[in-house]
Parts: C-alpha cells; sequence; structure tokens
C-alpha cells in the first residue's frame, strides 16, 4: 500500500498549520517525523485518518482520497496509536484490544476465535500478556500506551499511524517498541511515527521527516537529514552526533546534546 501526501496545507479554522507538505510511503517503509512542538506534526496525522480537510492538496491511498474512501475501508487498512487514551467505561485490557479487530467484524457479529487469537499474540508481541484481565484505566500510563499498540497491531493493518509511540514508557518498554516497530516493517507494513527522540530515527527509519518552526520540512534518508546542523536549525540546541559499536560490528549511531555541566 502507498500513502501520499501531495501538497497539501491544512489547519483549524481560518490558521493553517501546515504548508505545501509532500512526502509518499511505501509498503515496508518507516518513516520518523521530527521536530519542536507545535509545528503541525499531529494535525498531519489528522488530515491523514480523514478528521480534517485539508485547505489544499490531497491525501492519497493507492491513488484514491482518502476522503472518498468508507470509514469501515479506513479503519482496515490504517490503525492509529495516540499519544494518550482513556475510555469513557472500564474495560479490560483484553477487551481494549479485541476492539482492534471491529472493523474486520460485522455490525452485529461476535467477534471469532480467530479474532481473539489475533488479540492474545498482539499482547504476547508488547510482552503485556499479564495485563490481559487488569482495567485498563487502573493500569500505568506506560502501560496504557503499550495496551493501544497492542490493539493497532490486532488491527492488522497496512499502515500504522504512531503518534509519539514511546511517549511515557520506560527505556526498557521504548526499545522493546521500536524493535516491535521494525518487525512490522519486515511484514510489509508502512510505518508513519513521530518522536522527540532522534535516536529513535537512527534505530528504525528508513526515512525521516524534520518538521521546522517556519512550517519547512526535509525529508530524506536518515543520514542526511538528522545531522547536526539541521537539529541545531529545526531545535535550536547544539549537539553532536557520534557511533557506537555493536558486537557484531555494526556501527549505530546516537545524539548528544552539548550541555553545560558546570
Amino acid at each position: 500500500m502507498k500513502l501520499e501526501i501531495r501538497n497539501i496545507t491544512c489547519g483549524y479554522g481560518s490558521t493553517n498549520i501546515l504548508h505545501h507538505i509532500s512526502l509518499i510511503i511505501e509498503t515496508g517503509q518507516i518513516m520518523c517525523l521530527l521536530g519542536p512542538n507545535g509545528v503541525g506534526k499531529t494535525t498531519l496525522f489528522k488530515s491523514i485518518l480523514g478528521s480534517i480537510n485539508p485547505v489544499e492538496g490531497s491525501v492519497l491511498l493507492d491513488g484514491k482520497d482518502v476522503s472518498r474512501l468508507t470509514n469501515k475501508y479506513r479503519a482496515q487498512v490504517i490503525a492509529y496509536v495516540p499519544q494518550a487514551h482513556t475510555p469513557a467505561f472500564p474495560f479490560k485490557v483484553f477487551d481494549v484490544v479485541v476492539m482492534g479487530r471491529t472493523a474486520h467484524i460485522g455490525i452485529f457479529a461476535s467477534p471469532s476465535k480467530i479474532d481473539l487469537e489475533i488479540s492474545k499474540d498482539a499482547l504476547a508481541d508488547l510482552h503485556i500478556s499479564h495485563l490481559k484481565n487488569k482495567i485498563y484505566t487502573e493500569i500505568s500510563g506506560g502501560e496504557r500506551q503499550l495496551v493501544l499498540i497492542a490493539r493497532a497491531l490486532a488491527q492488522q493493518p497496512k499502515l500504522l499511524i504512531m503518534d509519539e509511540p514511546t511517549s511515557n514508557l520506560d527505556f526498557g518498554n521504548q526499545v522493546r517498541v521500536l524493535e516491535e516497530v521494525q518487525k512490522l516493517s519486515g511484514k510489509g507494513i508502512g510505518v508513519l511515527m513521530t518522536s522527540h527522540f532522534p535516536d529513535h530515527a537512527f534505530l528504525c527509519s528508513t526515512q525521516v521527516g524534520l518538521m521546522h518552526r517556519n512550517g519547512d520540512i526535509i525529508i530524506g534518508e536518515v543520514d542526511d537529514v538528522v545531522t547536526e546542523e539541521n537539529l541545531r536549525l529545526a531545535y535550536g540546541v547544539e549537539v553532536k552526533i557520534t557511533s557506537v559499536q555493536r558486537e557484531d560490528g555494526q556501527r549505530i549511531k546516537t545524539c548528544v546534546p552539548m550541555l553545560s555541566l558546570s
């Protein structure tokens, strides 16, 4: 599946947040959107999901305008992981994950054994099967984030949109989520995710979009986009990019902020 953002301008009311943004994500690709708060990353997601209509331009799935697709079809091919979510009712964790199967179940039908197995597998993939019978509203914020990702996995989408998927997660769970993102790419799922950590782009992205406060966006290969100069211009801080060597000899880049320790 191919997602194409074609020269869109979008915002709220008479205020445009994004101007003339274009990007393409194809099957198996991972694009990480970086940039400071308030540059419009979430607004872009809302345009892709059909929550807001672009003022100009279009959002296409396999060449078809998403505004002309049915809600059911969009839900079958696109899964969304928000930054935070609190349901109105105290559902069990497993029930929240099974809700990811809604688009594949008939209006009056109950989840099948296959739906339940897919949901169990999603919990297992993220190492949170032990939360299965806990009340969703009573677990920690980090655990809720993992449950939302499991719900999206249960949806079995072609495209996964993740708004800061590692927010509220401890270091270990951040790594597990990034590992899962890589696995999804290997299964042919396209992933568009936002992050506040340039290192995440080095770890799992095939492409990066670096958004600036002036509305500009730089899109390209990770090594070309995530540079010391580009990060300084985007975030207004000095950084150094270095690398560390793994046991297998592969080098992984990392971004180090130049803090004054005196």
